[in-house]
Parts: structure tokens; sequence; C-alpha cells
């Protein structure tokens, strides 16, 4: 299967080994696979008995026929591994009234481990199929998950370096620890006076510079993407989708070929995205709900076909969703209307800060995605009351998920059953967590965690419990201005 790019400008039909190698196509856009593989019942009905890296590599067979099936089945047994997920990697855990795709289990306790304890592994033998001798330079724009699972990925991997950028005040205690206290020779992590966007786009000026690649290219460099704009990120997360079908139908919470609806918190639209893969991919999925914070330029695009980011940057309690360019839309503009309309649209964005869809693209997403926001009060009351009602602890970007799937089956009364995704774990975000069950609570640092495990009789997660016994290795903050200077200094290294 070959990949080409979301503007059709660049070389199209490359190899998937060298679209993740890649990350980001040379005329901006972002790789798609040329055609989408069907997945039918017989095939899903085959990956119910499977393990979870079983079904991972089964999945990733049909997008990346360039690996081995022997080589993806190697590489998903050891990044799933018990002993750094635990006897389930991404479980699927039934309420009273939803289920919860649990995406947390994993080293850094955050969704972003389900891909990127797989892509290195994917990464590294790309270089090899595509006969690269450089070094991969791997530059990573984090609202917080992203920046520690990818260092830990990549942390000491062979022909790799990877520096992080992220927002200084725009991340929570716990995930501002994890990455300055991340380990490994080939790790660098910068803090940038700005939000995500700043960071996201600093990063994609870099990639863009041609005078950047080209003396990058005199030290035997090469820049690639950790993010989800490289589609060795997005694939592997199209495979959880799967196998939580799988799990439904295991436990006899549907029947083999019912459709359900799925809720995901995002910001950056890849999430979401990867649950449609799947679906076009032949998975019974109905509706996909985006769930926005109060950061809800997702929720008006899909409500009236506009996007504009042209508005008030809103720092949240769910701050991994505190985005205003989703840059994975772009690949759902690229199934919907093809390669000539995206790149004008992305061009307006970039020039304008907006763009409107024709009517008959926005008829389109209208079919499968619905949107909702949700404010800082009603993610609170969310957490509380699910744990009052179910005893089940979430954290804030859940919380956003399940108040969005409620507003959803209140207006649309549909009988299908809901899978909301919880994509990071309660502790990561101990603060306003804790603060949401009880408001007299304000307890910030390291030590809300502690009373987050003493007011709620749960565990904290064991690579969450050792963080104040870790040395800061990183602290340095730099304007928005400086990446580009910060990563070629960092590159000379």
């Amino acid at each position: 299967m070959n990949y080409v790019s979301t503007r059709g400008f660049a070389e199209n039909n490359v190899s998937s080994a060298e679209a993740i190698k890649r990350g980001l196509a040379p005329d901006g856009g972002l790789y798609m696979p040329e055609t989408m593989p069907k997945f039918g019942a017989e095939f899903i009905k085959s990956l119910i008995p499977l393990s979870y890296a079983e079904r991972s590599s089964a999945v990733l067979s049909a997008f990346l026929t360039d690996y081995t099936k022997e080589e993806l089945l190697t590489d998903a047994a050891l990044a799933y591994a018990e002993e750094k997920f635990g006897p389930s990697p991404a479980p699927v855990s039934s309420l009273h009234d939803m289920h919860v795709l649990e995406l947390w289990h994993g080293p850094t306790c955050a969704f972003k481990d389900m891909a990127l304890q797989l892509m290195p592994r994917l990464f590294t033998r790309a270089l090899k199929k595509c006969g690269e001798d450089k070094t991969a330079l791997i530059l990573v724009a984090t609202s917080g998950d992203t920046g520690k699972a990818a260092m830990e990925g990549y942390r000491d991997i062979p022909g790799t370096k990877i520096q992080v950028f992220f927002p200084t005040d725009g991340v929570s205690r716990v995930q501002k620890l994890q990455m300055q206290t991340g380990e490994g020779e080939n790790v660098s992590v910068m803090a940038i006076r700005g939000n995500f966007d700043d960071a996201q786009t600093g990063v994609k000026r870099i990639f863009s510079d041609a005078s950047i690649r080209e003396e990058l290219a005199k030290n035997n460099i090469f820049l690639s993407s950790a993010n989800s704009i490289n589609w060795g990120r997005l694939v592997p997360q199209v495979a959880y989708y799967v196998s939580a079908y799988c799990d439904m139908v295991a436990s006899g919470a549907i029947r083999m070929g019912e459709e359900i609806d799925i809720t995901v918190p995002t910001g950056n639209f890849g999430n979401i995205f990867a649950a449609y893969i799947a679906k076009l991919c032949g998975l019974p999925f109905h509706h996909l709900v985006c769930a926005s914070n109060r950061n809800n330029v997702l929720t008006d695009f899909l409500a009236n076909g506009v996007y504009d980011r042209n508005r008030p940057f809103m720092p949240s309690i769910s701050p991994s969703m505190d985005i205003l360019i989703s840059s994975n839309l772009e690949r759902l503009l690229y199934l919907v209307c093809g390669a000539d309309r995206t790149a004008n649209y992305m061009k307006a964005l970039s020039e304008n800060g907006s763009y409107k869809l024709t009517d008959a693209d926005f008829a389109k997403i209208k079919e499968t995605f619905v949107g909702y926001y949700t404010t800082e009060e009603q993610t609170k009351e969310t957490i509380r009351l699910i744990f009052q009602k179910e005893n089940y602890l979430i954290d804030t970007h859940t919380a956003v998920a399940a108040h969005a799937a409620a507003q959803y089956k209140s207006i649309y009364k549909a009988e299908r059953k809901m899978l909301t995704v919880s994509t990071a774990s309660p502790y990561k975000f101990a603060k306003d967590v804790l603060n949401a069950l009880d408001p007299s609570k304000d307890i910030d640092g390291l030590e809300a965690l502690e009373a987050l495990r003493s007011a709620t009789a749960t565990e904290i997660p064991a690579p969450l419990s050792g963080l104040d016994r870790k040395s800061v290795r990183f602290s340095t903050i730099i304007d928005k201005d400086e990446m580009a200077d910060a990563v070629m200094k960092f590159a000379a290294n």
C-alpha cells in the first residue's frame, strides 16, 4: 500500500516506511494511504480470542504492507509487554450507562503510550527499509502527554535524537515533572513562552524551512516527527478501536455487527480520526462524538462548517485539549473533498486563520461527526457525579468526553451503546480531580497525588509515584521564536 500527501503537491506513492520516516510530506501535507483496507465480520471475529499485541499487528499489517507480519507481531509484543501495560493494555470497563475504553495503563499513564511505545520500533525499521544512514532528529510539540510518551519511546534508540517543546504554563504539574525529569542521552526538552499552538506552529515552520534542512543534512541529520501528523503515530491508534469492539462483543455488551457510537475527547483531532479510519475499514461505528473543552473550535466547526482559530486561547483544567489548530482535521478534509480543496482550505487557514467548507463537504462530515463542548464547571461536576454514582474515578479529559456523551444521548435518544474514550489517569491531573471531588481542597504538586489517593481509596499508578525522587534535568524556558536556534544547537551536540 502506497501513501500520498493530503495536499497533492509532493512526491506521491511513497511506501509506508518512507511515510513514517518522513513524518510530514515535503509540501506540508500529511500522509494518507491511497486506499483503505476492509475489515469484514470474519476478520473481526478472528481477532476476538487473540491478545492485544496480536490484534494490533493484524490491523497494522493491512496498512503497513512493506513490513512483514512477523516484524509487526514482534514489535507489538515488545511494545505492549505486561511489564509496561499490565495484563490488558486497552481494557473496556462497563459502568451502568456507558462503556469506557481505558487507554492510560502504559508507562506514562496517558493514551499516547498506545502509539508511542510501538512507533519507535516502526520508525527504526523504516530507516533500515529506506536505506537511511543519517541520524533522525525527532521534533515534538506537546500539550502535555505526547512529550513524555515520545521521550519514553525514543529514549536511547540508536540513530535518533528527540527534542520536545511544551508551553511552560500550559501543562499540569505532573506532566511538567514527567518531561523535566526525562531520561536518555538523546533527549532534549524545552519549555516555551506561549501555548501549544505556538509550539506546534514553530515545529511545522522548522520542518518547512529548507535552509534548516540543508544545514542539518551537512551534519548527517534529517528531521522527523512523533506527533500524530506522522502516520506511524496514528495507525496504532486504529488498532485499539478495533480491539475495543472485539472486547465488547466478547463480553456480551453488543452483538457481532451491532452499531455503536463513540465519544472521544480531542484537541488535535488525531484520536477521533483513528476511530473514523476504523469505521471506513468496516467497523460498525455510527456517530463519532467530538468532545471539546472551552477551546471549542471543533464544536463550532461541526456546528456551522467554519473553522476559525481567530479566538482567545483559553487555558483549562483539561490542558491536553487546549488547542486551536487541529492538525489531523486536514486528513478528514482530504477524505471528504480530495487534495486540491484540502490544499485551498489549508492555505486559507494559514493566511486568514479560518476557512468555510462548501455545503457538500460539510454535509459529508455531518453524516458521521457530532460535536459538543464542556465548561470547566461541567467538567468538575461530571468527575464528582461519576465517582459518587459509579465509584469510578476519571480525569478531566475523560470528564469532557463523558459530559459530551450525555449531551449526545439526551438529544439523539439513540438506542446504540456508547463507548467513551478515557485518555489519561486521573492522577496526571490530581489537583483538579481532587478539587472537583471536594472544592475545599486546593492542593498542588505531588502532594495532590497522595491527597487524591487518600480521598478515593484508589492507587497511584507506579510510573507517577516516584516522580518526587527524580532529578530535574531540563528547566530551560525560551521564546517561541528561539525554537529554530534551539534545534540547531541540540543537533550540533
